[in-house]
């Protein structure tokens, strides 16, 4: 277990990361960089960032919902997609050598980061669609499962791919997003959770802050519109990632 005084570090760590998550997504680029640095190991990392993410996404989800910009019932396909999806990602994931899963979350930061950096500016305004809501369940089912396996960056692959592909205006697609990240999250949890990958005083204590900065991000990006806020969620991943590969470096 990690030391006491790092529970309330990583809780504060996790309302920066709900914050980031509820406006643009990729929260979990802080959180499980921060998590490896703590000395938590990587599938107890992977499992118990889930358990306060959904605690985050829950509140985004509920804010974003109340004010009308989500339609669940249009998107029963796709939540159960996402959630399949994303059941066969933990599965994956928790068949994977511990050794290897030590280097290959690090490498997987380094590429979200850069797909942070890369990926092209969005606007608000709705566009043409170039895919249908049922051929772009496969899509989201694609995205569930690296949500599952993986993680950080999944609500930015939302965002990206439902204005690129669906035509969604920005806000309103951030808004969609945590429907699928919220369904992601639960299937994550209940199959982590059967394979005892959480640390539940852990993850519980970050759900707080996590909830915390979900709801001052859902209610910033609703009054303001998504910000970019890339420079900061970038260099603060890259320095922690770069931490984490020292150590697995270093033995």
């Amino acid at each position: 277990m990690i030391e006491h005084w790092l529970y309330p570090v990583l809780t504060a760590v996790a309302v920066l990361a709900g914050f980031i998550d509820a406006i643009a997504g990729g929260g979990g680029l802080i959180m499980v960089p921060a998590l490896l640095f703590a000395g938590v190991p990587p599938l107890n990392t992977l499992g118990t960032n889930k358990l306060q993410s959904m605690f985050g996404t829950a509140m985004a989800f509920r804010n974003y919902s109340a004010k009308g910009l989500v339609d669940w019932r249009a998107h029963k396909g796709t939540v159960a997609a996402v959630f399949v999806g994303a059941t066969a990602g933990v599965l994956l994931v928790q068949a994977v050598p511990g050794d290897a899963l030590r280097l290959l979350i690090p490498v997987l930061l380094l590429v979200m980061a850069g797909y942070t950096v890369l990926s092209p500016r969005m606007s608000d305004e709705d566009a043409h669609e170039r895919l249908t809501a049922k051929n772009y369940v496969p899509v989201a089912g694609s995205i569930g499962f690296y949500d599952g396996f993986f993680g950080p960056g999944t609500g930015s692959f939302f965002a990206t791919t439902l204005v690129a592909l669906r035509g969604v205006g920005l806000t309103r697609a951030t808004a969609q997003t945590k429907l699928f990240n919220l369904t992601s999250n639960v299937a994550s949890v209940v199959f982590f959770a059967i394979g005892g990958k959480i640390w539940w005083g852990l993850g519980l204590c970050m759900a707080l802050g996590s909830m915390s900065g979900g709801w001052l991000g859902s209610h910033t990006a609703m009054k303001y519109g998504a910000k970019l806020i890339r420079p900061l969620l970038v260099v603060l991943s890259l320095a922690l990632t770069a931490r984490v590969l020292w150590s697995y470096f270093s033995g």
